[in-house]
């Protein structure tokens, strides 16, 4: 079955040449120029990934991410960016894209990363196990990807639920950031160290009391993170 994806950009001519190429590879492309017709579009349709300029007219595609990830937590969203310093801000915003490509790009190394993330959205990484695990008021099901704490279904990401699996079937031990970079990144991986605290931000945001003063997921400096079993947030 041929996966969709929709390709928001504001250059025709990259519209037209990367949605030929990408067709050639097996996809559905459907392309837009706009952020808003993207989100227009995602509202009556569902793609497997989204390819995302972040430079376009009128809403910029960070903004369009942050309206993505609200309404679409679990949709796969690589970024495409013209300036490595756009990076900075990416994680600084702390939005969690799946990905990012820098243009300009070969096509060849573009579909690499779209099948890279697809791989890794759709199924648990190999250190993952097909065990649910609870601990505390916390429960993680691998085989559905459902989380719930208090018995409330959690909006996670595919990574953030991955992180979040890592982080308590290693409770209570720290576990490294380098660690969870190969165990929910891959070795394929080629970004930043960095997204590895941006998904520990978005998780502290969706889990803990006080985002802030977390109780959950705590930082051990120089090393890495571990998660503390609550009851009921005590």
């Amino acid at each position: 079955m041929s996966r969709t994806l929709l390709l928001v950009d504001d250059d025709a001519l990259l519209r037209r040449s990367l949605g030929f190429n990408l067709e050639r590879a097996g996809y559905k492309v459907h392309a837009v120029a706009t952020a808003e017709d993207a989100l227009a579009w995602l509202r009556i349709n569902q793609p497997d990934l989204v390819l995302l300029d972040i430079t376009l007219p009128e809403m910029d595609g960070l903004e369009a991410l942050r309206i993505v990830r609200q309404e679409w937590p679990s949709l796969p969203i690589i970024l495409l960016t013209a300036r490595r310093r756009e990076l900075d801000e990416i994680l600084g915003l702390e939005l969690g894209a799946d990905d990012y490509v820098t243009k300009p790009f070969d096509v060849d190394v573009l579909i690499a990363h779209i099948k890279a993330v697809l791989r890794r959205t759709e199924s648990p990484p190999q250190s993952i196990s097909l065990s649910s695990i609870t601990i505390g008021d916390l429960t993680l099901d691998p085989q559905t990807r459902q989380a719930t704490l208090q018995g409330t279904p959690l909006a996670l990401s595919p990574r953030e639920f991955d992180v979040l699996y890592v982080l308590a079937s290693h409770s209570p031990n720290v576990v490294s950031t380098e660690d969870l970079l190969a165990q929910v990144w891959g070795s394929e991986f080629e970004g930043q160290p960095q997204v590895v605290y941006v998904h520990i931000r978005w998780l502290r945001e969706k889990i803990e009391a006080d985002p802030n003063n977390p109780k959950r997921i705590l930082t051990v400096r120089g090393i890495g993170y571990r998660y503390v079993p609550l009851e009921n947030g005590k």
